[in-house]
Formats: structure tokens, sequence, C-alpha cells
């Protein structure tokens, strides 16, 4: 898929966003819409092409954390072409019996399967009038390259004041890892969270009051751009110099575990996703079978980010009709503090391509456990 493209879209989906706790994935529609364009004609196919151009090689065939998957089921009386049937691989296409409660199960099992057990349902209704679903399934794990410790986290500032959270806390030398860049929507910092292999977690914190139709597109936009602000001006980020038994500098995180879930309807806001035109009667995918207009297309998403790593998956559906002891002082080291104490932004990013994978809006952290601060959480 083309990275630009699908995070432009991403970018665009975010900015329409209000500020309620979501997640959603550019990366599991385009495809679909990708898939559709190629078989569409007219103000259809023009549409969808400029918004999704025809898929190319996944920069994620080879990626060891993130899987994508893609089906279709067609009616056993739809009359689907020959290009159809050569073009799109027989292990990528199943069938619809008629029976809701059959196929129901089966794109389900789907579903789950390939997400494992994330998203346990197909996100569009089966009905005896389902000609076509087509569908995409994402999923991403992966493991910090160094793990958070779990402390209990009191905000003192609103909305979160007094709230007892899953607070994760990290020290480490990495300033890289923190920058501020200046964006529309002012001051960013953004905290490149690494993971262990080829999928990484950019946490974004705006100013007080910027909302996440804000924040996302313009952490989006700042993806491999550099530095443009000291840091010590970014939101939530403090500075000091300490004494040290060395000079190197040190960063100290404090931010919130969190589980992020979502349903979205994508044809609240089909032009979005080039379908208007696809809603309505007519020929739109004379490529895949005759009279073809699609009837609903929806996504399922989840997100968890813990002390020891981060999981997620979205499905996408189209149908149709880390202590010591103390050492000596010695030197004068330069503190950098992150606190993510407000509602805050996630991406997740696929290292090679820059392709953001999800984008997330944080309100409603973990709450903390008793034994928060004796048990390491692990992902599960």
């Amino acid at each position: 898929m083309s990275t630009d493209a699908t995070n432009a879209l991403t970018a665009r989906w975010a900015s329409g966003l209000d500020d309620g706790q979501t997640v959603l994935s550019g990366a599991g529609v385009h495809p679909l819409l990708a898939l559709l364009a190629r078989y569409a004609a007219g103000p259809a196919r023009a549409e969808l092409l400029a918004v999704a151009p025809e898929a190319t090689r996944s920069d994620l065939d080879r990626s060891p954390t993130t899987r994508l998957a893609l089906a279709a089921w067609a009616r056993r009386d739809l009359p689907l072409t020959e290009r159809w049937l050569r073009e799109v691989p027989a292990a990528m296409r199943g069938e619809l019996t008629g029976d809701p409660a059959r196929d129901r199960t089966a794109l389900d099992e789907w579903a789950g399967t390939h997400t494992d057990g994330l998203v346990p349902e197909m996100p569009v209704r089966v009905t005896p009038a389902t000609a076509l679903v087509l569908a995409s399934a994402l999923s991403l794990r992966t493991g910090w390259a160094e793990p958070f410790r779990d402390a209990r986290h009191q905000p003192a500032a609103r909305p979160w004041r007094g709230r007892r959270l899953a607070g994760l806390s990290r020290t480490g030398h990495d300033l890289d890892a923190l920058r501020v860049v200046d964006t529309a929507a002012g001051p960013l910092s953004l905290l490149t969270v690494r993971g262990a292999e080829d999928v990484d977690v950019v946490l974004a914190l705006g100013a007080p009051g910027r909302g996440a139709a804000q924040v996302l597109p313009a952490a989006i936009a700042a993806i491999g751009a550099p530095s443009a602000l000291p840091v010590a001006t970014g939101p939530g980020v403090a500075e000091e110099v300490v004494d040290a038994h060395d000079d190197r500098p040190e960063l100290l995180v404090r931010t919130v575990g969190f589980t992020v879930r979502a349903d979205h309807d994508l044809l609240a806001r089909a032009a979005l996703f080039g379908l208007a035109t696809a809603v309505g009667d007519g020929d739109h995918f004379p490529g895949i079978a005759p009279l073809l207009a699609v009837s609903q297309a929806r996504q399922s998403v989840t997100a968890t980010f813990g002390a020891t790593g981060f999981r997620a998956a979205a499905v996408t559906a189209v149908s149709t009709r880390a202590g010591s002891a103390p050492r000596p002082v010695t030197a004068r080291r330069r503190r950098v503090r992150l606190d993510v104490d407000r509602p805050f932004g996630f991406l997740a990013v696929h290292r090679p391509s820059g392709l953001v994978l999800l984008a997330g809006w944080v309100t409603e952290p973990d709450a903390a456990t008793p034994d928060a601060q004796r048990s390491p959480a692990r992902l599960r």
C-alpha cells in the first residue's frame, strides 16, 4: 500500500474526530478501498482512486510484528467476472451460503483467527441480501526495546486530577526519543517508544485544550521531521541539572497504560473514503459483478499499551447491497522529564516505511490495581 496515501487518509479521518477516546486504522481501510477501485468504473472509480491509489506490494509482507490479511466472500449465485476469478487468489475467496447465521459464524471465525482473538466479530452484518463482503484484518504485537516499570500515578491537573491510574515510568539516556515540533496545532511533545523489532509507538502530547482533531493530524505530519523547538519548551516537559555519578543526560518518562476500543461506521463519512457514489444504486463495480453498490463499511479496532509492549488489531469490512546502590556524586547531569498526565494521542508506526498503522486518542487510561507496584504488568 502507498505510505503517503494511507497516512494522508489517516490524518484526514483523525481531523474529524471529537475528543472522546478512540482508535482507528487507515492502514486497515486503504487496501479494501484500493481493491474496490481496481474493479470499479465511472465516478465511483475516480472517487476511490483519489483516496486510495491502486495497491502496490505491501511494506508489511515480511514484518515480524504485523500481519495484514485480506479476504472476499461472494454469494453463491453472484455472477463473478472472469477477471475477478483470475486476479483474486482462490485462497482469498470464500462463499456466502445465504444463511445469515452460518455465514456470520464463518466471518467471525476469520476475524478472530486473523487478529489472535482481539477482534472476535466481523463489523458488518450479513443478511440474505448481502452479495459480497470484502474484509481486511490488521494485527500487530511488539515488545519494548526498554520496558517500563509499573507505578501508581495520581495526576494533579485536570481532567485526571485525583484519579489513581495505572502509571508507567522509565528512565533512559536517549534524549533523541523525545522531540518537540512546531505544528499547526502548536508545539507537540512526541515520545517515540521504540519497539524491539520494526514497530514503534509515538505518544503525542499537545498543549492543554488541544484535542484529537488537532493533535493527531499534526503528529502524523511530523513523522520523520526533525525537532524544531528546544525540548524544554514542549508540553509536559521539564528540564533541570542535577548531581550524578556521570554527565550522561537522562530522560525520565511517566505515562499511563491504556486499552482503547472503537467501532466506526465508515459510511457516516462516505466521501472521506471515496464511497459517496458507490453507496447509490448503479453498476459501480463491473470488474467484480453487475450492479453492485456498497451497503455497509465498518471497522472495529482495539489497542493495548502496557509495561512490556503494545498489541492491536483492526478488522475492516465492506459489504455490497526497567535500582542499584548509591554511587558517589562526581558530575552534573542534564535531566529531562516528560509527564503525560492529561489526554494524549498515540500512533503505531511501521519503522522501515513510516506507515501509520493505527492512530488513537486516550481520555480514559487504565486504573491502578492494588498490586500494581509489586507485580510488573505483562502484555497478555
